[in-house]
């Protein structure tokens, strides 16, 4: 019986003294918070980033310049989906035109074009005309057009809506990266766009070290 205690208090003496690796395990850094009901999803390669943005928002327009800088960051393990949502009174067409463009393989052209036309030009981006001629100028032929006066992705973005509920979305823009971790400019701590930038880098390059 002496041997038997003897032999466990040398085990558990190893135990404690044996380095445990929680490499995978350390806190992600940046300003966030954690969704209920989510689950952490990072294969170990490639991080998904969902921004939620609106085509009527200042701060998504101020955004655009700087998610080359945080893609550039990690060449090859972002994955980057746009999600347009519309707010009050706005419309839901600028979307629509973004998701009938993204399906044509012009989707970052057609989101740099609405987004110039309604900060830099002032044009009314609900106007399906106004729409109509950014898709022209990105050489998108009649048959945008036509989806898009009947409306051939009108449900995908009301979805988008049942998308902000879930994710209990408030403002625009705010990011959902690898599935649980949300962040939007309050999180951030600043308005501005290039400290909301470094917040998100510092998140995913939290993220790219649990490997």
């Amino acid at each position: 019986m002496i041997h038997k205690k003897i032999f466990f208090i040398l085990i558990l003496s190893i135990a404690v003294f044996i380095p445990f690796n929680v490499k995978g395990m350390e806190p992600i850094q940046g300003g966030y918070v954690e969704l209920p009901g989510y689950q952490f999803n990072y294969d170990g390669k490639t991080v998904e980033i969902i921004e939620f943005m609106s085509f009527y928002c200042g701060h998504c327009y101020s955004l655009e310049r700087y998610i080359p800088m945080i893609k550039g960051n990690f060449p090859g393990r972002i994955r980057w989906r746009t999600i347009p949502v519309y707010w009050g009174s706005g419309s839901s067409k600028p979307g629509e035109a973004y998701l009938l463009a993204e399906g044509r393989g012009k989707g970052e052209e057609m989101k740099g074009a609405i987004f110039h036309a309604r900060f830099v030009e002032k044009r009314d981006i609900g106007n399906i005309e106004v729409l109509e001629r950014l898709a022209s100028s990105i050489g998108l032929d009649f048959g945008f057009s036509r989806s898009l006066r009947t409306g051939e992705k009108a449900e995908v973005a009301r979805e988008a809506l049942k998308m902000v509920d879930a994710y209990s979305i408030g403002s625009t823009p705010t990011l959902v990266i690898a599935g649980n971790i949300k962040t939007n400019t309050e999180m951030a701590g600043s308005d501005d766009m290039s400290t909301f930038a470094r917040n998100v880098i510092s998140i995913v390059k939290s993220i790219l070290k649990r490997q």
